[in-house]
């Protein structure tokens, strides 16, 4: 499904992503771990074209995303939360979460009809979808980061560190979200990122680790 290979990729002129090869399949849940500065955030950011790269390959079936700009990949269904939520402050939950689909000129059906279903993914969701983005906590704006990456990430759900500085009870909440997911959609590919492997649990069906910016395809569970 999403292929990488001899991904290269330079930040400020150091190397950071360094001949990465790995492939993620339809239905599978793939968590990669590394300590912080290992290059998590950057794979992923280079999956959604937010960094250019030096050299290699990016491939979702038979399409090359390098050649394709940032803003067209959530066009192939590709949905990404990242570490920083980027929630919205000024605009209501519903509309953060409405927003990316409206960016592809989806229709209004389309779009009330997709919001139920993440809306059954994540029910957490619902009684804050009048709540404007700057009353979120940063739990509750993990949450509507996930909601909103699920709007678009039909195929490929891409979601970085969700669980860090999650409590207890919300990652619960977050983990239980996930599992409805697998049962909901079971084609959707889910990589999770997290510097911590204990937080994933036994979400993933494969972990992989990453190290100075390289990938080390580790077990499968």
């Amino acid at each position: 499904m999403l292929k990488l290979t001899g991904v290269n990729v330079d930040l400020a002129g150091n190397r950071i992503l360094r001949d990465i090869h790995c492939n993620f399949v339809a239905g599978s849940t793939v968590g990669i771990v590394g300590r912080n500065g290992a290059g998590k955030t950057t794979l992923l950011r280079s999956i959604m074209g937010l960094v250019k790269l030096r050299s290699g390959e990016i491939m979702l079936d038979d399409v090359n995303l390098a050649a394709l700009p940032g803003h067209a990949r959530a066009g192939l269904q590709i949905g990404y939360s990242p570490e920083d939520r980027v929630i919205f402050p000024t605009m209501s939950v519903e509309e953060n979460l409405r927003l990316p689909c409206a960016s592809l000129k989806q229709s209004r059906q389309a779009i009330d009809q997709r919001l139920e279903v993440v809306i059954e993914a994540v029910p957490d969701l619902k009684p804050l979808l009048k709540r404007s983005g700057s009353a979120l906590s940063g739990g509750q704006g993990k949450m509507v980061a996930l909601g909103r990456a699920l709007m678009v990430g039909t195929r490929l759900l891409l979601l970085d560190e969700p669980y860090q500085g999650l409590a207890p009870k919300l990652g619960l909440i977050y983990t239980q979200a996930l599992g409805r997911l697998k049962t909901m959609q079971p084609d959707l590919c889910v990589v999770i990122t997290e510097s911590n492997i204990k937080l994933l649990g036994d979400i993933p069906d494969r972990i992989w680790s990453i190290e100075r910016g390289s990938i080390e395809l580790q077990k499968t569970l």
